[in-house]
């Protein structure tokens, strides 16, 4: 049986949610001079804390959230959610006033589902506040203290903002205010070609703003395979974006409305706006880890294990703020594994960080989950790929969307090698439906399932995951004239 915790609240924490929440009032805790007491404690109050919170009320257990920010954190307020209404409404040719009023009404909808009443009634306290550990086992949390048996970290990341000459006059955007635009910019440069710089450039391209992308790399979403970065960048330039590889904005000159920033090479580019894309960074230096012993790496993530346990006793961390995989759908996982790790006797769930898929949102969109083939390449012996391009497949021809493909990698089994397929390694989708084509080899690559039952699958005729089927067929067979070849390293010189 999982571990007992001791289940006792003290002060306040019993008081009654049904008379505060039916009179509509966002109680504070009234708490004497020892404190509360709760099973579990989650800092944070984004996808990892939400999910951490909910899990820990499943167990039984008494559980308090605490967070200064709006509950459902950056994706609801600053990421998945305003930014995949605005590409959305850009996608259906909505103009810009339209698709700012649906992206604040679908933040609003949204919210409604995770604020601090919905939590009380599932019986998990809220405290609208910011934390600083003090010791451990306790909490301080503006002006009163919790005491916690365990403790679920899940305060995610904000944006980086770099020390340029000039950045304050500018006053950049970021992914965090750019949705609280009133009028559309007529131009906006964007520093940072990752996925958050292409879906917003994307998006505000398409809704008329005139959008130049400046990216250090040598190509934009450098972590991506070098082809399925090729894809996105046509299809950026298609959409009238001007893309700068491989240069720096050194200084900035100006204030919103004429910003002028001169590139290394000597170069100058003018906008009305500019939005910073160029990284994340832990929020973590508040948090006075260093009183309860918790180590963080050194990029100031929170240093976990792969149950999630911080490097002290009755601690855990969830999402973002462990740098493990930076997606909503990561860190839900993450805090559900936490919080139940937390509060078992002994932790046996783990997170498996190389099974979590991840998408960018431009059009096409772009899938991926495991390695790349290029890491394959590099890393495991005897790995194997097979490639369909969309001009192959006939509902993207029926679609008249054929930039694109399909690529499966796998590699040899330890005692049976190649039989059945293999193992699954890792799948790159390019496509226009790439974030849902994505999760079939994702379900097999999790599951640990033979290639040959992608191969023996029956898919409905003509969809787009039916090329998933034909690229596993060319594991065994020849099909459509191409067969599996050995995974190929990124060409260099």
């Amino acid at each position: 049986r999982d571990e007992t915790l001791d289940r006792r609240v003290i002060g306040a924490s019993r008081l009654s949610h049904e008379d505060d929440l039916q009179a509509g009032n966002d109680r504070r805790l009234s708490v004497g001079s020892g404190g509360v007491q709760f099973d579990l404690v989650v800092i944070g109050g984004g996808a990892a804390g939400l999910a951490a919170a909910r899990a820990g009320r499943r167990r039984g257990a008494t559980v308090a959230l605490v967070s200064s920010g709006p509950l459902g954190g950056d994706c609801t307020f600053y990421g998945c959610v305003p930014s995949k209404t605005l590409i959305e409404a850009a996608r259906q040719g909505l103009d810009f006033t339209d698709a700012a009023t649906r992206v604040r009404d679908t933040v609003a909808r949204i919210a409604a589902t995770e604020n601090a009443n919905v939590l009380r009634r599932g019986g998990i306290e809220v405290i609208e506040a910011s934390a600083r550990l003090a010791g451990r086992g306790q909490l301080d949390t503006d002006g009163f203290s919790l005491q916690y048996r365990r403790l679920v970290i899940a305060t995610g990341t904000t944006p980086v903002v770099p020390n340029l000459p000039g950045i304050g006059d500018a006053q950049p955007l970021t992914n965090e205010t750019i949705f609280d635009l009133d009028a559309q910019p007529a131009s906006l440069l964007i520093i940072g070609g990752g996925p958050i710089g292409v879906e917003l450039g994307q998006a505000f391209a398409r809704l008329g703003t005139s959008v130049t992308i400046v990216e250090a790399a040598e190509r934009i979403l450098s972590r991506e395979e070098p082809e399925a970065s090729a894809v996105i960048a046509g299809a950026l330039s298609a959409d009238g974006i001007d893309i700068r590889i491989s240069g720096q904005v050194t200084t900035l000159t100006g204030v919103p409305g004429r910003i002028t920033a001169q590139l290394d090479d000597g170069t100058s580019l003018h906008a009305e706006q500019l939005l910073l894309a160029a990284g994340r960074r832990p929020q973590t230096e508040a948090l006075g880890l260093s009183r309860a012993g918790v180590r963080v790496d050194d990029h100031g993530y929170i240093a976990t294990d792969s149950y999630l346990r911080t490097s002290a006793k009755g601690i855990f961390a969830a999402g973002d703020v462990t740098g493990r995989a930076l997606f909503t759908h990561a860190a839900d996982e993450m805090g559900r594994i936490a919080a139940n790790n937390a509060l078992s006797r002994f932790p046996w769930r783990r997170f498996h960080h190389d099974a979590i898929p991840a998408v960018t949102y431009t059009s096409p969109e772009l899938g991926r989950v495991g390695l790349t083939e290029h890491q394959a390449a590099d890393a495991v012996p005897g790995a194997r790929v097979a490639q369909l391009p969309l001009a192959e497949l006939d509902r993207a021809i029926t679609a008249g969307q054929t930039d694109g493909y399909i690529k499966l990698i796998t590699a040899p089994r330890t005692l049976t090698g190649n039989l059945g397929g293999g193992r699954l390694i890792g799948a790159t989708i390019v496509a226009p439906h790439a974030g849902e084509m994505i999760a079939v080899p994702t379900l097999a690559f999790r599951t640990g399932m033979l290639p040959a039952r992608l191969a023996l699958t029956v898919q409905a005729y003509p969809t787009w995951t039916l090329g998933v089927r034909q690229a596993a067929a060319q594991l065994f067979i020849e099909s459509g004239g191409r067969s599996a070849r050995p995974a190929r390293p990124i060409a260099t010189g």
